[in-house]
């Protein structure tokens, strides 16, 4: 059986807000915590961005399951620092923290005023990134030169236990590519046939074996018009082009590209669910057909406690 994580929304809701809905979480009966990881949100309406990094340390002190998160370095995060971070985690909290490597957004990234490479650059860069970070929790002395600089740079403080470093991917290339050198795979739950097939482009190409964590984003409420109502308000700047991603800079440039586009349009890419048993029938489908290891449910919707609370009771 996978283990069930709610998803933090840092985009959505604010660090003292999520803080109170990750220890719901795990009261509820959820078994991990996951982690999105912002400096702009999606759109003024979301209105939040706390430092995930910061947040994740209170959420784990005052809870006890595992957590993951999502993490971009290379730009806005030198990779470095990320595995500082990742070792003083690992180091409180032992055996409870993975992350998912992903190459970005410019919508976060671009803050630093740096050029945003191409796909393939900033792929070389994750990997290169990875690298680095493993070998820094590993106890060596690292200096690296190439699309990141790293130089004479060694942790003193690391974990006993080697967290995860997972590879996020959106796409079949990416999950394909980070087959041979990710530890596992972070992907979204579309419908079975597509995620399953995203996952086995993963394992055929070196990550057989390694675990496979899906994230599936919805919204639940109990009134069907509420929760596509509010799956449009939150989450229809969402569905913008892969292409699209690599221009928009502000939550602005993305509340214009979404301005045309309907309900209909949304809850056609986003599943609305009104009884928590459809939604447990839709995670016995992904568990069925693709054995995850984990699930993480991010309901979009401003309603948490509710869903949280209902989920427990169902």
């Amino acid at each position: 059986m996978p283990i069930i994580c709610y998803h933090a929304s840092q985009e959505q809701f604010a660090p003292s807000h999520l803080l109170a809905l990750a220890i719901q979480a795990e009261q509820a009966g959820f078994g991990g915590i996951h982690s999105s990881d912002h400096f702009h949100p999606w759109s003024r309406q979301q209105g939040q961005s706390g430092f995930t990094f910061s947040w994740i340390a209170a959420a784990m002190q005052a809870t006890t399951v595992p957590f993951s998160m999502i993490c971009a370095p290379g730009q806005r995060l030198h990779p470095a620092i990320v595995a500082q971070a990742i070792a003083t985690l690992g180091q409180l909290f032992p055996g409870r923290i993975n992350v998912e490597l992903g190459s970005g957004e410019y919508l976060n990234e671009h803050i630093t005023g740096e050029p945003w490479p191409e796909k393939n650059i900033r792929n070389e860069r994750l990997k290169e990134c990875a690298e680095v970070i493993k070998r820094l929790l590993s106890g060596e002395t690292v200096t690296h030169s190439g699309h990141v600089q790293v130089k004479e740079a060694k942790l003193y403080t690391r974990p006993a236990e080697m967290p995860l470093l997972l590879g996020a991917a959106l796409t079949d290339a990416t999950a394909r590519w980070l087959g041979n050198w990710a530890d596992g795979l972070l992907t979204t739950a579309g419908t079975p046939a597509e995620t399953l097939r995203r996952v086995e482009q993963f394992r055929e190409n070196g990550g057989a074996g390694k675990p496979v964590y899906l994230q599936k984003a919805f919204s639940y409420a109990p009134d069907y018009q509420q929760a596509a109502q509010a799956a449009w308000q939150q989450w229809r700047y969402n569905l913008v082009s892969i292409e699209q991603l690599a221009t928009m800079a502000n939550p602005e440039d993305f509340e214009a590209a979404g301005k045309n586009i309907s309900i209909e349009e949304v809850t056609k890419k986003i599943p609305v669910y009104t009884h928590i048993g459809q939604l447990k029938e839709a995670l016995q489908q992904l568990q069925d057909t693709i054995h995850p290891d984990r699930i993480v449910l991010h309901n979009i919707n401003p309603w948490q406690e509710q869903f949280i609370e209902h989920y427990a009771r169902n």
